[in-house]
């Protein structure tokens, strides 16, 4: 089915869903939300369909709302819809069903992990899972097929690293995909060989094609159930909006028909992954939003360089803890520009995967060329990760009207291992929240999920005290950096929104805005900050319809 045809289902669908106007009154709340710079208590909120209709700043307001349905807040805390400005869906739910190794602590135990996984599913053609991570291990050093041979010497396994920019596999896997000493890496990625130059089963970055071209693709079918379970997960964690980073075009035309079915849990800003198959016939089909709302497509995202955590991060200097080493570019230069040329002409934000000082550099510079050529400033390009800056490209972002589109828990994570990999000057540019705020620049957050949990308040938590989980390192790592609460709300909310071109429509709660709210156990702006990743959400409203709360089968709050 054409795009235009499916847009048009979707439309029909969604027009026929809102025959009969139904108001709804949320009364004895603590709400708060981000309105013309300023945070705003109100006690009320009162909807119409999927439209706020006002927002009651006092209790004792007279109220009149004949005909509603009244809910009492019973004194819970409020927000706006959280947003997500960078995750990647489909891999979230996918990761559901996956073996998970995000708390492994060995090589051996990822192993054995993955072997569970496998005993409890035993129909499966390929063992995959996602998380491990080998800076986290004793060793620190890269695992090996010979691991996993052990337990899986006939069954192919693929095992993601945490940051999904190395994928680990066993013989059997590489067997399936013809890797021999002769074997080459394509641009912009790299195998790991041992001193032999056997391959050792980790493949970098692009490298990672050659398994995966292996494991068949998911079916439409499968890819609307794995999406509408992970949408669902997702919303009960308090998010009422992602930006899908990294779509394909069947991606896109299962969300059309979800969309069209009025099966999506949750808003999506969908960005099309350049290149992937026929991507500039879908570009030439042009920007679009549901007319609920529900589904947006204006946005492209474009991979400049891998991770830190893999060496991927493409850095000017070598890596400090790998004399002779820059990381990767994922694209030539012809290449980048041309991805970049022709989403500007179609009148597409672009939005670039960029971590290393050099990535950055290079997407900054070619940003600046190419909005001048193409006159698109107004469409809010965006930096995804800027994770490493040098000092002098930090004000580029205000002046050139591009966004930092940053995940705080990266840096909590990453705290352990960023200093040894880039020194102590060029840590001084990374993961430089306040340096970017002091600059005018705009932070959109998110998580960058599954590399990092979805939960929000993870990252709010991580905005707000520069520390992970346990409350470590005491006072917070690179201190000076720390968001205040309202600037880290801002980033989950309006700036998010502002970054997705829909200020207008989400964001906040006001008049005329969308119903996306949520409600939770605890007071954002009065709990001690230690606590604020440990905030659980009640419920999930979007487009003024609850599609999370903690019981289910009650109306309670």
């Amino acid at each position: 089915m054409k795009y235009t045809q499916l847009i048009a289902l979707s439309l029909t669908s969604v027009l026929s869903t809102f025959t009969s106007a139904q108001t709804t009154l949320i009364t004895n709340i603590n709400g708060y939300t981000i309105n013309n710079d300023t945070v705003t208590r109100f006690a009320a909120i009162k909807f119409k369909d999927d439209t706020i209709a006002q927002i009651y700043q006092k209790n004792h307001q007279p109220i009149n709302c004949n005909g509603c349905t009244v809910i009492d807040g019973k004194g819970k805390t409020m927000l706006p819809g959280l947003i997500d400005a960078h995750g990647h869906v489909l891999s979230y739910g996918e990761s559901l069903m996956q073996a998970d190794l995000t708390s492994a602590k060995s090589e051996k135990e990822a192993a054995e992990t993955t072997l569970a996984y496998a005993n409890k599913n035993k129909n499966l053609t390929w063992i995959k899972g996602r998380g491990w991570n080998q800076t986290q291990w004793s060793k620190n050093a890269f695992p090996t097929a010979a691991s996993l041979d052990k337990l899986f010497p006939n069954k192919p396994v693929w095992l993601r690293r945490v940051d999904g920019h190395a994928g680990w596999a066993n013989s059997k896997a590489m067997e399936l995909a013809g890797i021999t000493k002769q074997t080459k890496a394509p641009q912009g990625g790299e195998i790991i060989r041992d001193e032999n130059g056997i391959a050792t089963g980790i493949f970098i970055d692009n490298a990672m094609k050659l398994i995966e071209k292996n494991i068949a693709p998911l079916t439409l079918a499968e890819q609307k159930t794995i999406l509408a379970n992970a949408m669902n997960s997702l919303a009960a964690q308090g998010l009422t909006s992602v930006h899908d980073a990294g779509i394909d075009s069947k991606n896109l035309e299962a969300y059309l028909q979800m969309s069209g079915n009025n099966n999506m849990a949750i808003r999506i800003n969908a960005m099309l992954y350049l290149p992937s198959p026929d991507w500039q016939q879908t570009l030439k089909y042009g920007t679009f939003s549901t007319d609920n709302d529900m589904l947006q497509f204006n946005s492209v995202k474009i991979q400049a360089d891998g991770a830190l955590g893999s060496r991927g991060a493409a850095l000017i200097e070598d890596y400090s803890d790998q004399h002779g080493h820059r990381g990767l570019l994922l694209h030539t230069q012809e290449d980048f520009e041309r991805y970049v040329k022709t989403a500007m002409k179609e009148g597409f934000q672009v939005n670039t995967h960029a971590i290393g000082d050099n990535a950055n550099k290079i997407v900054l510079d070619y940003y600046e060329k190419n909005i001048a050529n193409s006159k698109t400033q107004h469409l809010r390009h965006r930096v995804e990760h800027a994770q490493v800056l040098r000092l002098v490209d930090i004000p580029r972002f205000d002046a050139l009207n591009v966004i930092a589109s940053m995940q705080a828990t990266h840096a909590t994570s990453d705290k352990n291992m960023a200093g040894d990999r880039l020194g102590e000057d060029r840590i001084k540019g990374a993961y430089a929240w306040r340096k970017l705020l002091n600059a005018n620049a705009i932070i959109a957050a998110g998580s960058d999920f599954p590399v990092e949990s979805p939960n929000p308040f993870f990252g709010l938590h991580a905005s707000i005290t520069r520390q992970d989980k346990q409350n470590l390192p005491e006072g917070g790592w690179i201190k000076e950096e720390k968001m205040t609460r309202e600037e880290a709300l801002r980033s989950f909310t309006v700036d998010a929104a502002y970054s997705g071109h829909q200020e207008g429509i989400i964001g906040s709660l006001s008049k005329g805005k969308k119903a996306d709210f949520i409600i939770i156990d605890n007071d954002f702006f009065t709990m001690p900050e230690q606590d604020i990743w440990q905030i659980k959400v009640l419920e999930t409203w979007v487009n003024g319809k609850k599609v999370y709360a903690v019981d289910s089968n009650s109306d309670k709050i």
